[in-house]
Formats: structure tokens, C-alpha cells, sequence
């Protein structure tokens, strides 16, 4: 059997007693460690699990399922993802590419950002499309997540904006010339998302959002560390939450009473808050 389990979003006790119990008995353990990290390191997992854990970087997973996948037809293989297990596309080929060996699979849910969001005092039912934002480059400026953010707003939706991470990533010039040479971790923060927020409403001034639009950033969430702070994008892009991880919420217009009550407590400047809520989200 395959087994993908969700590891949870802060650290080694997050995971499910299921979960726990199926890592105890595998054949080998694999933490998926690229499209999301654990507040905790691998030597830390080890120690609670009482196993040996077996790093699966976006190269393993995506090119080297095959070692991954291993004689699972016959042993147990326990494959950890931080958050739930269909968090990202990428665990979906690999269950795919199971389906194709006639390998048995099983998925072991557990809390994701999707829904650990709600932390926030906003309602999932008030969310719209989640989006992504990568770091910009000199000649790379992706804004497809402008066009989703827009169709959030036109029926006024909050929009989650997950922000990119860059683990065990090769530049250009590496990767043209065959070098195997990472370059160190870089993780996304929200001061860091509102500013190429506010860049792509610059460049495209289709009005979707202003630097006096609220929005919540959160850090670290799920852990005892974790941060809240709400206010506008010109407000957040200068905000300093501390470590990562990160990610954003766009409010949006349908925004409720009661969400106004709980977020104004992580108001960076209540006036500011005040003004910004009456301007855009305060009903006839």
C-alpha cells in the first residue's frame, strides 16, 4: 500500500494517531519537502516517530517516483505531506502514476492552510478562488493570479493568496549548464506578496484592489507562534510578521459583520481599518 499522510501545518505532534500508526510499520518513510515545510526539522520527526525519514525533494517526486514507489505492491510506503496530502497537483501524479503499477492507495487527511485559514475569523464559506503568488523576477512577472483575484472580487469573495517558497531550486545558469548547485531557501512574506500585489494593480489598473484595500496576513499559522495582522496592502506590504511561513487573504466586499469584529482585533491601525471597512465592505 501507498500511504499519503497529512503531517498537519506546524510540528511533529500535528500528525493524526492513524497517521502515526501507519508510519510506525512502513517499509520506508518519504517527506514530501519542497511544496511546503514543517516549523520543525526532519531530526525532530524522527525522534517523535521513533523512524528513519527519507527526504523527497521536487526532483525525487516528480522525475524518481518509481524509487518511491518501490516494491509497494507488497510493503507498506508511507509518503508525508505537510498539510493535507491533496494540498498540491503534484501528489495527485503521483497517485496517479500508483493507479498505473496496480499499486493500492490510501490517503490519510489532516489540516491544510485551506481550512486552518479560518483561524482568521473570516468564513470559508466566504472564500473564493485560493491563488499563488511567486517570487517576481528582472524578466519574469507573472499575473495570472490578477485575472482569479478579479473574478473573487466581481461577486466579493476573499481570496487566499499562498506564497511561494524556493527550496533546493537551481538558477538559470545552473540549470543550463548541468551543475547540481542549489541555492538557499527562500520563503515568500506577506510584506513581500502585498507589494507585488500592488505592483500588478500598477501595471494593469483594472481597480480589482487598492493600497487602501484590507487584507489579513498570516504567519505561522496553525503553531504557538502564530501571527496575525490586518490592515491595508500598503499597511502589510511594510508589516515584518517574522519567520515563515506565510500566506495572505484579500477580503472581499460580501465581508460580514461579525468577520469586521473578529479581524479589527489584528488591526494594525484601527482608524485605518475604520476607514478602509466604511469605504469598501460597509453595506447600504
Amino acid at each position: 500500500m501507498l500511504y499519503l499522510i497529512g503531517l498537519g501545518l506546524a510540528d511533529e505532534t500535528d500528525i493524526t494517531v492513524k497517521g502515526l500508526e501507519i508510519v510506525k510499520r512502513a517499509e520506508r518513510v518519504y517527506l514530501e519537502a519542497y511544496t511546503s515545510i514543517l516549523l520543525v526539522d526532519k531530526e525532530k520527526l524522527e525522534s517523535f516517530y521513533g523512524r528513519d525519514v527519507i527526504i523527497a525533494d521536487r526532483e525525487t517526486v516528480e522525475t524518481g517516483s518509481d524509487d518511491i514507489l518501490q516494491d509497494a505492491q507488497e510493503k507498506d510506503i508511507a509518503f508525508l505531506v505537510v498539510g493535507d496530502p491533496f494540498g498540491a497537483t503534484t501528489h495527485t501524479d503521483l497517485v496517479l502514476r500508483a493507479r498505473e503499477l496496480s499499486i493500492p492507495i490510501q490517503s490519510i487527511p489532516n489540516a491544510s492552510i485551506l481550512s486552518a485559514i479560518g483561524s482568521t475569523g473570516l468564513q470559508l464559506y466566504n472564500f473564493g478562488q485560493t491563488v499563488s503568488m511567486v517570487f517576481f523576477t528582472d524578466n519574469w512577472r507573472p499575473s495570472s493570479f490578477y485575472d482569479r483575484i478579479k473574478e473573487n472580487v466581481s461577486i466579493g469573495l476573499h481570496t487566499l493568496v499562498l506564497v511561494d517558497i524556493k527550496v533546493k531550486e537551481q538558477s538559470y545558469e545552473d540549470m543550463a549548464r548541468g551543475r547540481k548547485v542549489y541555492q538557499p531557501p527562500r520563503y515568500m512574506t506577506v510584506a513581500q506578496c502585498a507589494s507585488q500585489m500592488l505592483e500588478i494593480e500598477d501595471e494593469r489598473k483594472e481597480q480589482v484592489y487598492a493600497p487602501d484595500s484590507l487584507a489579513v496576513g498570516a504567519a505561522r499559522v496553525g503553531s504557538k507562534e502564530q501571527r496575525l495582522a490586518c490592515g491595508t496592502l500598503q499597511e502589510l506590504s511594510q508589516a515584518d510578521l517574522g519567520p515563515p511561513l506565510h500566506s495572505l487573504v484579500l477580503l472581499g466586499k460580501r465581508a460580514h459583520d461579525l468577520e469586521r469584529d473578529y479581524i479589527r482585533a489584528f488591526a494594525i491601525d484601527e482608524k485605518t481599518f475604520d476607514a478602509s471597512w466604511t469605504k469598501y465592505y460597509q453595506g447600504p
